[in-house]
């Protein structure tokens, strides 16, 4: 029997590498064989991946395809969007003009924007440069995304800003964590403001090209016509697609620069060396004093189980997500966007940096890094992938119950009549996202919004005044449940909106919408 249970064992580390009760580093052959496995567990199409170890690049390789069109392989110079990684490039932008006396992390956001506005007169007052790059604003996560995402929406830069004044926060100023997007729209308004040139313009010059970064780009605009670019792809109905991107640039300052692994290790090499780069790191993008402005923690994040990491603080800095991992620093973050993923994580007591990057939307970036760093750290017997395999999965038939659950509601119900329907008929508007159009056809109402043309689809109604909305693009979230102000079948003035799963990226609680013509 012990014969047996030893042959099973070693059969099945040799299928999963991940198992290993590693206490060394990972070699590349491992992190090979890993990446691998993810690649094919996960159906991601291409993987980027850079390990940086006591200042030297011990690993920079691209594997898989870049993009399921093409069938191109994937190198180290392969451009990829990176998404909120992004972020960190816009607090150190603001970080150059703080060096040059042209602004203070602690000026007030009014000083340079004087016709910006929150809800809150008072929030508006008192917000701070700091308070937009360390997320605690008091808006509620991601809400106003919808301006910007999906990204063929009709709102300029402009119009983000200004309607921010119409979201209402969840939470007092500097009181607690919530990540949004939007206040780094700001932030990259201020430095276009302050710098005289557009923020993709500054962050290029100033940060981009002095670090060797030639190849990449803080737009996509500035680089889809590289042929060495990768395509997004997203898992739709078990299968993995190519899809869609328009090329705003008015989310650019959040989440809109494209690199390579080759490239990010020059971005990763800067932290890990303090602000250093060069030969010999003769040369300072940002001082060290100011480098550690970036990486301290500025907003408190509640901390749940400390895990197989011992993790007992959580923090966000100024465009960085901050832990500790087993008793060292961690300096991380995350960027996804449609059917992209980036992971950086940096471990400066070890000198150690990880960067992943895939193009689809999987979590595998973050289980790649994870098993990596573990091996690092001293960590043994956790499987990364296979937990992130049983998350996703259960994810999935989590989804797939709702709809199910969902399809059977709506078969339940009996069939409006013309003139219930018509009762619906209207453009609706909310403050911020701006107009609806439900129309009526052939006896069927039909959902349209105004300025986000993706986001229309046919209503099928679920009763007690509700709707479902499946999005007629498939690419997106599954959908909306709309619920109208009363559970009667009288003429109805407005209805909010709810997400049918999960809400992703896409927060619809602070929209309401009031009917304005019938």
């Amino acid at each position: 029997m012990n014969h047996i249970r030893t042959v099973v064992l070693v059969a099945s580390l040799l299928l999963n590498p991940a198992r290993k009760a590693l206490t060394q580093p990972m070699t590349a052959r491992q992190v090979d064989q890993l990446v691998q496995h993810n690649r094919a567990l996960f159906h991601i199409p291409g993987i980027a991946i850079t390990i940086i170890k006591d200042g030297q690049l011990i690993l920079n390789k691209g594997y898989g395809l870049r993009s399921l069109r093409t069938k191109q392989a994937v190198t180290p110079q392969t451009l990829f969007g990176i998404a909120s990684n992004s972020k960190a490039f816009t607090a150190a932008a603001v970080g150059l003009l703080v060096e040059e006396g042209k602004l203070h992390w602690d000026d007030l956001v009014t000083t340079y924007l004087p016709d910006f506005r929150l809800y809150d007169p008072l929030a508006t007052q008192l917000l701070t440069i700091r308070d937009l790059l360390s997320h605690r604003s008091g808006l509620p996560s991601t809400t106003g995304d919808l301006m910007h995402d999906p990204d063929s929406t009709s709102f300029t830069l402009e119009q983000i800003l200004f309607n921010q004044r119409f979201i209402k926060p969840t939470a007092s100023l500097r009181s607690q964590f919530a990540y949004t997007n939007n206040g780094y729209l700001v932030a990259g308004a201020i430095v276009a403001k302050v710098s005289g040139m557009s923020w993709e313009a500054f962050v290029e010059q100033r940060i981009l090209y002095p670090l060797g970064m030639t190849r990449s780009a803080a737009s996509f605009q500035d680089c889809q016509t590289n042929p060495n670019l990768i395509d997004a792809h997203k898992r739709i109905n078990d299968s993995v697609r190519v899809v869609t991107r328009y090329g705003s640039t008015k989310n650019d300052a959040a989440g809109g620069i494209y690199s390579s692994a080759e490239e990010m290790s020059q971005w990763m090499l800067l932290f890990l060396n303090r602000g250093r780069y060069g030969p010999s790191l003769s040369k300072h993008l940002l001082s060290e004093s100011l480098m550690a402005e970036l990486v301290a923690p500025q907003t408190i994040i509640p901390v749940g189980q400390p895990g197989s990491y011992q993790t007992h603080f959580a923090a966000y800095g100024l465009g960085w997500f901050l832990s500790d991992v087993k008793g060292y620093k961690e300096i991380a973050h995350s960027g996804q966007d449609v059917g992209m993923v980036s992971a950086v994580t940096l471990l400066p007591e070890l000198g150690l940096g990880v960067l992943v990057l895939t193009n689809s939307d999987s979590g595998a970036a973050s289980a790649i890094t994870d098993q990596i760093v573990d091996s690092y750290v001293g960590i043994a017997g956790q499987d990364r992938t296979a937990q992130l395999d049983q998350r996703e999965q259960f994810g999935r038939r989590a989804r797939q119950t709702v709809l199910d659950s969902i399809q059977r509601q709506l078969a339940r119900q009996a069939p409006l009549s013309s003139a219930d329907l018509a009762s619906y008929v209207g453009i609706y508007q909310d403050q911020w996202l701006g107009k609806v159009r439900i129309s009526l056809r052939h006896d069927q109402l039909w959902f349209a919004t105004e300025r986000s043309p993706q986001l229309r689809g046919r209503m099928d109604w679920f009763g007690d005044a509700q709707f479902v909305v499946k999005w007629q693009n498939p690419e997106l979230d599954d959908g909306v449940l709309i619920r109208f102000g009363s559970s009667s079948r009288e003429v109805k003035s407005s209805f909010v909106l709810q997400a049918l799963t999960s809400p992703g990226s896409h927060t619809y609680d602070d929209l309401w919408f009031e009917r304005i013509v019938r």
